[in-house]
């Protein structure tokens, strides 16, 4: 990652977003690195990374992409799995 790289950031407002967060780790887990300190939480993917910090009534990400591809993938896989996990509450992310 470099600072040139393009970047997202988003917000996706719950009360329970340590619990989505950690569901979330768990499912990506199975196939890239995942890495947790405390409320935060960063997801590492082949064409970007999203971090995801629980605060006290939404989750906040950052997403950043290997390049304008990589950052949609990014956004498209972490913000895709919360939504479809929250889908039973309406819940969305909203990228900026």
């Amino acid at each position: 990652m470099s600072v040139d790289d393009p970047t997202a950031e988003g917000t996706f407002v719950t009360d329970d977003g340590a619990r989505y967060v950690k569901q979330l780790a768990s499912h990506l887990g199975r196939r890239s690195t995942v890495e947790t300190d405390g409320d935060v939480t960063t997801i590492r993917l082949t064409v970007g990374q999203c971090t995801l910090t629980v605060a006290e009534r939404e989750v906040r990400l950052h997403a950043v992409g290997d390049d304008d591809e990589g950052l949609e993938t990014v956004r498209r896989v972490v913000g895709g799995h919360l939504e479809r996990f929250a889908q039973r509450r309406g819940l969305t992310v909203d990228w900026a």
